[in-house]
C-alpha cells in the first residue's frame, strides 16, 4: 500500500490547531526516540533531537551511525515525543505524547560545527495520545495526509 506523505508545513496548514498541540508535545522534551529498521528488518530505537525549520521536520545523525545507515537503506521511521509521568496527585493531569511516522529523506551533510547527515521527514501519520477532559478515557487523535482528523476514545 502506498501512503500519501506531507511535510510538516502541509500538515500544519491542514490541521493548524492539532499541529500546534503536537508541536507542544514535541517541544516538551529535547530528546525524542526514533525507530528505524535494521538490515534484517528488526527494529532499532535511538535517541534523537529534531527541529522544525521552514516547514520541515528535520533531524540528523552522526557520521557512520547505524541510525543514519538504517534510514539511507530503508527510510521508514517512527518518532516518539517522550512522555511525562502523570502527576501523582492528579493522574488525569497527564499531558500525553505525540508520535509521527513517515519516510526520512536525505538532505545532505549537516552544516555547522558537528559533522553528520541531515534528514527531513515526509510524514505519513501523526498521532496525539492523551486523556479526555474528564481524565477517564484515553483519547487518540490521528491524522494522515488526505484524510480528516480522526478521534478515538477508549474507556
Amino acid at each position: 500500500m502506498l501512503w500519501r506523505m506531507a511535510s510538516w508545513g502541509e500538515f500544519a496548514a491542514a490541521e493548524p490547531e492539532f499541529a500546534a498541540r503536537v508541536r507542544e508535545r514535541l517541544d516538551a522534551h529535547r530528546h525524542k526516540t526514533l525507530a528505524t529498521l535494521r538490515v534484517d528488518g528488526s527494529p532499532r530505537i535511538s535517541g534523537i533531537e529534531c527541529e522544525i525549520v521552514d516547514g520541515e521536520l528535520q533531524f540528523g545523525s552522526m557520521p557512520e551511525s547505524r541510525k543514519g545507515a538504517d534510514l539511507r537503506r530503508d527510510p521508514r521511521f517512527a518518532l516518539h515525543s517522550g512522555s511525562d509521568d502523570p502527576p501523582q496527585d492528579d493522574p488525569a493531569g497527564w499531558t500525553g505524547d505525540a508520535k509521527l511516522a513517515g519516510r526520512a529523506v536525505y538532505v545532505g551533510e549537516l552544516s555547522g560545527e558537528l559533522p553528520g547527515d541531515l534528514f527531513r521527514a515526509d510524514i505519513t501519520e501523526v498521532v496525539l495520545t492523551g486523556l479526555d477532559e474528564s481524565g477517564t478515557k484515553l483519547r487518540i487523535e490521528m491524522w494522515r495526509p488526505s484524510e480528516p482528523l480522526r478521534v478515538i476514545e477508549r474507556s
